[in-house]
């Protein structure tokens, strides 16, 4: 089924589903309009680019496909649009012949964060069978080699609606029996909803260890995280799981990227970390929001996770409508695939530095900045202390340790 005309778009807000508005296709133009009844409600699902109205409106061609950034957030992106690529071709379908909206009907109620679209048109996968890492790993790495997969369809229900180049899946875990079961919307009672990632292709061979180890740093470099740990396949082969933010107590929360809410083209970004501490700003209100952002941004450089574009910021928006910024992810050592921050630091993206992040902590009449960033060199300088203590190899230790070594104040 491909070139769908309409869609109803609805929020979980609680365990209520509130239909919101529609989008409609129209001589190759996308439109949505708010119904009166969500109005009424008052809540903002994105303030800056689609705030409440009751016109007819319509977003720019660039840099989202004509979707507003709110409803591009729940397409997948990298693993997950191959995957959705690998699966409508699998049916026959022609992806020259694929829009935005089919996209979002095939992503239906299994996206991140709590838009649902309907009618949806994706796979119907739901199983409580438990799963293997290894084995999972394996798939994975056919269709990364390119090779045909039979289970296309599991890998998409899997994973088929997430972000980020690397591979992942959603999944349920019980933290009390350790079991792992495919992460549907619903799951049974003492089971939690988890992203795990494999590595690509290019990733070292472990690569989850640096992870956690950098989740183990950030946490002490004051930094907001959700719970993550490692888990373990048949094999002893460990793997990257982070517990979701967007899923909590069995609903969900909405949930919208920095590049979304400002319409930024994160693989082109123009993005500074300044437009980020104001976007926070106006979203919490408080002046914390600052110190996040700056703290954040410290950990980025010293820490060199240059693959800071803006679709690795998020904001979680509550069942009130009130906003913050959601806890951190995709925290690791990363050179970016251009050897830049992806996201400037007032203006630097080459080498930036303490003194870009006091210009910005200055534009912003922040308090006491140095201690911030003090906190943050600090920690990072046990660099080593961390790798060793979460299984990173000696060879990916001191390569870390010496990049980070290089990054002058």
């Amino acid at each position: 089924m491909t070139g769908v005309e309409k869609l109803i778009v609805s929020i979980s807000l609680g365990r209520q589903e509130i239909e919101l508005g529609e989008l409609v296709s129209l001589r190759k133009k996308i439109y949505f309009k708010y119904y009166p009844e969500f109005i009424d409600r008052g809540i903002q699902i994105s303030p800056f680019k689609m705030p409440l109205s009751d016109k007819l409106l319509s977003a720019d061609t660039e840099p989202f496909d004509g979707l507003f950034g709110v409803f591009s957030d729940s397409l997948p992106d990298g693993w997950g649009q191959l995957l959705l690529n690998r699966a409508l071709s699998s049916r026959g379908i022609l992806l020259s012949q694929i829009n935005p909206m089919d996209r979002l009907a095939y992503v239906g109620l299994g996206g991140m964060g709590a838009l649902i679209y309907r009618p949806e048109i994706g796979p119907k996968y739901d199983s409580r069978e438990k799963l293997e890492l290894d084995s999972i790993a394996l798939q994975v790495n056919h269709v990364l080699e390119g090779t045909s997969s039979d289970v296309i369809e599991e890998l998409f229900a899997l994973g088929g609606t997430s972000g980020g180049a690397r591979p992942k899946i959603f999944a349920g875990y019980n933290p009390g029996t350790d079991n792992l079961i495919h992460g549907s919307a619903d799951l049974p009672d003492g089971s939690e909803h988890w992203i795990i990632k494999f590595p690509s292709s290019s990733d070292p061979i472990d690569i989850a260890n640096i992870e956690y180890a950098y989740y183990k740093m950030a946490l002490d470099a004051g930094i907001e995280m959700n719970q993550c740990r490692l888990f373990t396949g048949d094999s002893g082969k460990e793997y990257f799981g982070t517990r979701r933010f967007d899923r909590v107590d069995g609903q969900r929360l909405h949930m919208h990227s920095a590049s979304g809410l400002m319409h930024d083209n994160f693989r082109l970004s123009n993005m500074d970390y300044g437009h980020l501490m104001d976007c926070a700003f106006k979203l919490e209100n408080h002046v914390t929001a600052y110190e996040k952002v700056l703290r954040l941004a410290a950990f980025n450089i010293y820490a060199h996770n240059r693959d800071d574009h803006s679709k690795n910021f998020s904001f979680l928006m509550d069942h009130d409508g009130d906003w913050r910024l959601a806890p951190a992810y995709d925290l690791t050592f990363s050179s970016s695939s251009h050897g830049l921050h992806s996201t400037m630091i007032a203006g630097e993206s080459k080498t930036p530095g303490r003194k870009h992040l006091l210009e910005l902590a200055k534009h912003f009449s922040m308090k006491n900045p140095n201690e911030i960033i003090d906190r943050v060199q600090d920690t990072i300088s046990n660099w080593s202390k961390y790798a060793i203590n979460n299984g990173v190899e000696t060879s990916s230790m001191n390569l870390i340790k010496k990049t980070i070594l290089q990054i002058k104040d």
